[in-house]
């Protein structure tokens, strides 16, 4: 895909970011206070996504390919895992408690808080951390002589 159009699309997923509200992490807050005053506004983001993406996902994989790859990569996992729900367990907490996911957060990095900058080391550290930890696993399972040693 030339670079050109992934930038086009990274920006205008930006943009629509800060339009509805994704980038300040007091409304996302907001969102999840139900308890509190609870602000639904991000509600209608969610509906409109799942609205756009449910009407228009058959319709685009019906086309022969996808107009900027060779083909539609589509995952084929269908099973729920332990790392599947620990991961999402961990990201909703982070959400929860620093109103940042990733996307937004880059998205916020223009505004130059340091609220984004905090949460962005946090998360490349946590993401440095399970890279180590899926290396020393990877490791330990091709040891010769562990328990969990695979055959090569």
């Amino acid at each position: 895909m030339p670079a050109f159009i992934v930038f086009l699309a990274g920006a205008l997923f930006a943009v629509g970011l800060a339009l509805a509200g994704m980038t300040q992490p007091q409304k996302v807050i907001g969102f999840l206070d139900f308890f509190g005053e609870w602000d639904p506004s991000l509600a209608f983001v969610m509906v409109g996504a799942i609205a756009t993406y449910g009407a228009l996902f058959p319709v685009v994989t019906r086309r022969k390919g996808p107009v900027f790859a060779s083909l539609f990569r589509i995952p084929e996992r269908r099973d729920i895992t332990p790392s599947l729900v620990g991961g999402a367990a961990l990201f909703g907490v982070g959400w929860g408690l620093a109103g940042f996911c990733p996307g937004p957060a880059l998205a916020s990095i223009t505004a130059g808080s340091g609220t984004v900058f905090v949460f962005l080391g946090a998360m490349l550290g946590g993401m440095g951390v399970y890279s180590l930890y899926g290396m020393f696993r990877d490791a330990r399972r091709a040891a010769p002589g562990t328990a969990d040693a695979t055959p090569t």
